[in-house]
This record gives C-alpha cells, structure tokens and sequence, in this order.
C-alpha cells in the first residue's frame, strides 16, 4: 500500500523543477534532485544523495548519506542502498570525450548494497541479492546473491530477508531462511 501523503523535502535539499518524488518520500539535508529524476513513493533519501537527471528509483527505496545515482541507474521498488556507496555511468572516463555514452546500471528489486561498495556500470544486481560493504561490483551478481570484496566474488545465498541460507556455489532451490519459512 503506498502512501498518499505528501513528500517531506528538507528546506536545504535542492529539488530542480521536473525531478518527480512520490509521495510519502522523505528527502533529507543537502540532497539534490535534477530535472528528469524519478523518485518513487515511501523512499528515504539520506543527507548530501544525488540523483541524477534519467536515473530512476523505485517505491520504498531507501539511500543512506553521501550516494550519488548518475543518469541510467535505475533501482527497482525495495533497494537499499548504504553510506557512501558509488555507481558509476562511464566505461571510459575522461574529462572530454566526445565519443561518451551512459552505460545503464540495473538494481532489482529488494537488494541491498553495503557502505562504500562501489558498482561499475553495466552490470545487473539481482533480486533480493546482497553485496558487501566495500565490495566492488564488475559483474552480474544473481538473484539472492551474495558478494563480497575486490572485485566481488560470491560468498553465498541470502534469503529475502538477507540471513545467509547458504554457502554453496549453486543456487538452493529455495533460498528461504528457517525463520521466513516459519
């Protein structure tokens, strides 16, 4: 159920004609909106967030402090996203690069993205899939995933409500925690 309430926008937030918030959002210190931002209802935007004009964030998204989403991320309804953590939109950065072409970033829905990780553009993050404070992200990661360090290698499953189920290198047929399942 989404709430119809109207956004909460901090007096110091910068929110740019055209950048959309759902209601009930909430939208902290410093925090700027572009023109051609979405965000969605019920999120939680954490002091000094960016959003970029085209990136995209779904409903009851939560952002922690210090997160820039540059143009063509998306996160989907659900994503949690921690302190200071980094996407990236350029494969070749420079300066000056005529030949430049946003490389778009998908966030599934319900995943979770440690502090300080950092997610090189390109890649999809699973539903529901976890990655580790501090890990960086250079490839797909799966649905229910888990992945930690440099570059982020799989450590395991997680259920939905992010308790590690399982250590193996396959899939479990059901990645659902004892507790969940209860």
């Amino acid at each position: 159920m989404t709430s119809s309430a109207a956004p909460f926008i901090h007096p110091s937030a910068f929110v740019e004609n055209g950048a959309i918030v759902g209601p009930g959002t909430k939208v902290w210190h410093l925090v700027h909106l572009r023109t051609g931002s979405v965000v969605g209802a019920e999120c939680v935007l954490g002091k000094n967030v960016f959003v970029d004009a085209g990136a995209i964030v779904g409903d009851r998204v939560k952002i922690q402090n210090n997160v820039s989403v540059y143009a063509g991320v998306t996160l989907e309804d659900e994503v949690f996203v921690g302190p200071s953590a980094v996407f990236t939109n350029d494969m070749f950065p420079r300066a000056q690069n005529p030949f430049w072409q946003i490389v778009p970033t998908l966030v599934r829905r319900g995943a979770s993205i440690g502090a300080n990780a950092t997610v090189i553009c390109g890649t999809t993050i699973g539903e529901f899939a976890t990655v580790g404070a501090g890990s960086v992200v250079t490839r797909d990661v799966a649905d229910h995933e888990l992945v930690v360090g440099n570059p982020a290698r799989h450590l395991g499953w997680v259920c939905q409500c992010g308790r590690v189920t399982s250590r193996a290198v396959e899939r479990p047929d059901d990645p659902t925690c004892e507790e969940c399942r209860a």
